[in-house]
């Protein structure tokens, strides 16, 4: 079975960092996410996508992304169910984030990426050079 999301967009408001009873963190916001096609108006609409994530990364997340952030987040799709204080089920679906990636210049919101709890190294990345041409050979390309 396959269940993976990988989701660029903009935050719709500040991350909300909560932590457990058991002290762990859990953050959760909305991606804002444009899609491809234009209604009949040439307006683009956009699919609104609630996430949630866990411990370490969620305090990470808080502290660098706030609402208009451009983010790009990875991970997979969870459904779950509650009864409200009115006594009525509530069905949510969620993107469980597992990585995530700044993509905006680091004068924006900061710059690199975040994977598995620990900072990711660029230093590999052609295109890491901001702007600068890439050194890359036509025997590179698959085609």
């Amino acid at each position: 079975m396959i269940n993976r999301v990988v989701l660029t967009g903009r935050l719709t408001r500040d991350v909300e960092l909560r932590y457990t009873q058991g002290g762990a963190a859990v953050a959760s916001g909305t991606l804002a996410v444009s899609r491809r096609f234009q209604t009949k108006n040439g307006e683009r609409e956009a699919d609104w996508i609630n996430f949630v994530i866990w411990r370490k990364p969620a305090e990470n997340f808080a502290n660098f992304f706030h609402k208009g952030s451009l983010v790009g987040i990875e991970g997979r799709i969870q459904t779950r169910n509650y009864e409200n204080q009115q006594g009525q089920r509530v069905y949510v679906t969620e993107v469980i984030v597992e990585n995530f990636s700044f993509l905006e210049s680091k004068n924006s919101t900061g710059n690199g990426s975040y994977q598995n709890n620990r900072p990711q190294n660029n230093t590999s990345d052609p295109f890491a050079n901001n702007g600068g041409s890439a050194d890359i050979t036509d025997d590179s390309l698959p085609f």
